[in-house]
């Protein structure tokens, strides 16, 4: 079974003023900017729904990452001792794909400014998905 393999297209790109891993928050919470998400024309009428002040999940593929990495020091704290990368957030992990919860900031045309986030400029992302607040959305 493990040479099964898929395909991801990129619904869109992060727009950011971070353009290195050193410069990222581990968290977007831990000081990251706000940036704009720009979405492929193919989809963006799948942003009809989506308003100012929502909130979204943003699902980025971290294109930078190291994918045969299986262990990693938490948080790159060398005095933690190593652990498997699925009890971590770190972004080296085999299908280094970014959670990333934001607030919808404005919306102009085909792209959207959330915030704060901590993926770098260029990012690709796979999806946008509503925060689910009890409704069934």
């Amino acid at each position: 079974m493990d040479d099964i393999s898929y395909i991801l297209k990129p619904v869109g790109f992060v727009r950011s003023s971070l353009r290195t891993r050193d410069e990222a928050p581990k968290q977007g919470i831990e000081g990251a900017p706000d940036a704009w998400i720009e979405i492929v024309p193919a989809y963006r009428e799948a942003l009809d729904g989506i308003s100012e002040g929502s909130e979204v999940i943003v699902m980025t593929w971290l294109h930078l990452a190291h994918r045969r990495l299986l262990k990693v020091h938490p948080r790159g704290d060398t005095s933690r001792p190593p652990r498997g990368v699925f009890s971590t957030r770190s972004p080296d992990r085999p299908n280094p794909i970014g959670l990333h919860r934001v607030k919808v900031l404005a919306i102009e045309g085909g792209r959207i400014k959330v915030g704060p986030l901590e993926a770098l400029d260029g990012t690709p992302v796979i999806d946008i998905k509503s925060v689910m607040h009890g409704s069934g959305e």
